[in-house]
């Protein structure tokens, strides 16, 4: 059912969303001269990597830094406004059409991050396909502006947000519904647009 759901809706958010794609892509090579998508190897299910799609929101010289963890300065004006409101990421509407992704699972990871997770953690966060969101992606949707503020971003990443990220993916992992799914599709929407998300009152045991 689950991976149905994401073929049926992947569908017909490619073809709702397609103008808005078009225009996008339009003006990422207006406003750069260079590719449009941004590609990087992350971590899928079982540990297989594949190749995850994003809009370019970086000049491409810094293409290191793409995943935010560091080069944020290199960030253009069209890739703020993308990364703020999750538009960079509409290009994995495809990975979640071919199977690489689901709608909601454990946002993947880059593979110098997985690696170093704990044994449990790896077994149980990569035993489903990663998603377009979850509990984490919800709250931790300003993570772009802890990682400016922080005076080592990638130390930051590693020993702050890794652990508390990993804590919710086992929490989603360890529940995970159809419902639940439909819930944190509504949840990353009320939270896309602005509006309060019942996320933070939800009682985590792990």
């Amino acid at each position: 059912m689950k991976r149905f759901i994401d073929i049926v809706f992947s569908i017909f958010a490619i073809f709702v969303f397609s103008p808005l794609i078009i225009i996008v892509s339009v003006v990422i090579y207006a406003e750069s001269r260079s590719p449009v998508l941004f590609r990087q190897a992350r971590i899928g299910v079982r540990g297989k990597p594949f190749v995850i799609y994003k809009f370019r929101t970086m000049r491409p010289r810094q293409d290191q830094g793409e995943d935010g963890v560091e080069g944020g300065e290199r960030i253009t004006p069209l890739g703020h406004y993308l990364r703020r409101s999750k538009l960079d990421e509409l290009p994995q509407l495809f990975n979640v059409l071919v199977g690489d992704m689901s709608l909601v699972g454990p946002r993947p990871e880059l593979a110098r991050y997985t690696q170093v997770w704990p044994a449990e953690d790896q077994n149980i966060v990569l035993s489903v396909r990663p998603g377009l969101t979850d509990f984490a992606s919800i709250v931790f949707r300003n993570e772009g502006s802890l990682l400016a503020a922080a005076d080592d971003p990638d130390q930051y990443y590693r020993t702050v947000l890794v652990p508390k990220k990993l804590r919710l993916c086992r929490f989603y992992v360890r529940r995970a519904t159809v419902w639940l799914d439909l819930w944190l599709i509504q949840q990353t929407l009320a939270a896309l647009l602005g509006l309060r998300s019942r996320v933070a009152r939800v009682r985590l045991r792990v």
